[in-house]
């Protein structure tokens, strides 16, 4: 992606501790969680590869089509899984977004030096906006599960702590958002 190469090692960062985390995540007694677990990792650690700076390693023409079908068929997984509920849907747009990133990457390679100069596509701006809501709705929904978790019972190990799972989501739709930005 593009941008300032302190920010892109940041956003790296960012998106690789929250893949790790998501790992951690997959030791939860809970199935689902550990299937959202699974797939949030996926995300993870694919936005952090997709983030890292052009001017330190500049990925060959392929590697964004890999990108675009890793993240596609993560796509088709999400808009599987959500038939058994609404709440994969998020899931399904951030899959569908990393696609759409990494064919665009792969569709116009010298964009990776000039962004932003053919104005931002109707798609991206769709994106954009649902990604900054998504930051500000479930920023405000962690910091009730934070002050409540303060003196409440233990649900046990790392991986079936709600307001950690929510703060992860947020790390990668924030992260989301920022590789938005930069296209």
């Amino acid at each position: 992606m593009h941008g300032p190469l302190s920010a892109a090692w940041l956003l790296v960062a960012l998106c690789a501790a929250t893949g790790a985390y998501c790992l951690l995540r997959m030791r939860s007694r809970v199935e689902e969680q550990r299937r959202t677990a699974g797939d949030e990792a996926l995300m993870g650690f694919g936005m952090a590869l997709m983030a890292l700076p052009a001017a330190v390693l500049t990925p060959p023409p392929w590697a964004w089509l890999l990108y675009a079908t890793v993240f596609g068929a993560a796509a088709l997984r999400a808009l599987w899984a959500a038939r058994r509920g609404a709440r994969h849907l998020h899931h399904l747009v951030g899959t569908f977004a990393m696609a759409y990133m990494a064919v665009e990457m792969a569709a116009r390679p010298a964009a990776h030096a000039e962004h932003g100069t053919a104005g931002t596509p109707a798609l991206t701006g769709v994106l954009l906006g649902y990604f900054a809501v998504y930051v500000l709705w479930s920023g405000a929904r962690l910091v009730p599960a934070a002050t409540g978790a303060v003196g409440g019972p233990s649900l046990g190990g790392w991986g079936d702590r709600p307001e950690l799972a929510r703060a992860c989501r947020l790390s990668m739709g924030i992260g989301t958002l920022a590789m938005l930005l930069t296209m």
